[in-house]
């Protein structure tokens, strides 16, 4: 009897079963590669930057956007004429011009603010909760008032300068400073001519200026005027940012440029998760910059930037303060 040879005949179960397992496993694979395609497809993002019109700053942070955002996240420099034609994918704005700009080109599209102040965002943020937000380029007060004191361990008492519209900035910091053993007080300045007089008082008053960035007191035009007159009388000034502390200011806290940078991060990934932006916020790591020669025109000795930062951090983790600032 003639014996058949051992290879699967077509019609047989063995023959089915093979077919089947290729024809599944075939199936499955363009499945996975359909779900790469797709999923490669909708992961490719693109986000907007609005420029300050400072080119240097903004060539600086367009690179720092770069190197820190995803692969798949495409960042494209837009001019105030393409603005009003985006469609889709966030804006990214450099500076309250920029951000000005964008908003009134453009009113449905969402916005992340750089280099704002939390008193000029915050309105637009509360008014459109996940579309408008920012990451805050001031310093909270408490921070300021802190490093003051990292500095001058003696200080109790400080002077602040204010407008009758800016009054308001400086009531949370009020209400904060006795917890550390500081108090503060209120110098009202009526008009310009009553400027240097009222600020006279002031460091009559306290241990060191409190400067809070309130452009009606603070601006290239007065700055000279108040950092010479605080000098004359042997006072410091703590603030507002970094930039005063070049002119004259003996210390000021700030963000470094990294961090703001990395937290944009943060809120670009949170905004394609959920659709929408985390509320403005701080950057949760700063630096100390210190003018060192006018702290040895005062005789004022001076701890290290990186130890003053830390002084400043412990006293706020001590109270508390951190995640609320």
């Amino acid at each position: 009897m003639e014996r058949r040879s051992g290879t699967n005949h077509p019609n047989r179960p063995g023959s089915r079963i093979q077919g089947l397992v290729h024809k599944t496993l075939w199936l499955l694979l363009l499945a996975v590669f359909s779900t790469f395609v797709s999923s490669q497809e909708s992961t490719a993002r693109t986000v907007y930057f609005a420029g300050s019109g400072n080119a240097p700053l903004d060539q600086h942070l367009v690179q720092l956007l770069k190197a820190e955002l995803e692969p798949s996240i495409s960042l494209v420099e837009v001019t105030d004429e393409q603005l009003a034609a985006l469609d889709s994918g966030p804006i990214i704005t450099a500076g309250p011009s920029a951000f000005s700009r964008a908003r009134q080109a453009n009113r449905s599209a969402p916005i992340l603010a750089l280099l704002v102040d939390k008193s000029f965002i915050s309105g637009f943020a509360d008014r459109s909760p996940g579309q408008i937000t920012g990451v805050l380029y001031d310093v909270p007060l408490i921070r300021q008032a802190l490093t003051g004191k990292a500095i001058l361990p003696q200080a109790t008492k400080i002077a602040l300068l204010a407008t009758a519209d800016s009054v308001e900035l400086y009531e949370p910091l009020i209400d904060k400073l006795p917890t550390y053993g500081m108090s503060a007080r209120l110098f009202l300045v009526d008009d310009d001519d009553k400027l240097i007089p009222t600020l006279v008082r002031a460091l009559g008053y306290g241990d060191f200026l409190l400067a809070a960035p309130d452009s009606a007191i603070y601006n290239p035009r007065t700055i000279k005027h108040i950092l010479l007159t605080a000098y004359r009388r042997n006072q410091i000034v703590i603030g507002p940012t970094q930039a005063y502390v070049k002119a004259g200011s003996l210390a000021s806290s700030y963000a470094p440029f990294p961090e703001m940078i990395e937290m944009a991060d943060e809120f670009l990934t949170t905004y394609f998760e959920t659709g929408e932006f985390p509320a403005p916020s701080y950057p949760e790591n700063f630096r100390v910059e210190v003018n060192a020669q006018v702290a040895r025109s005062l005789n004022i000795p001076l701890p290290s930037r990186e130890d003053i930062a830390q002084r400043v951090d412990r006293q706020l983790t001590v109270n508390g303060e951190v995640a609320d600032e």
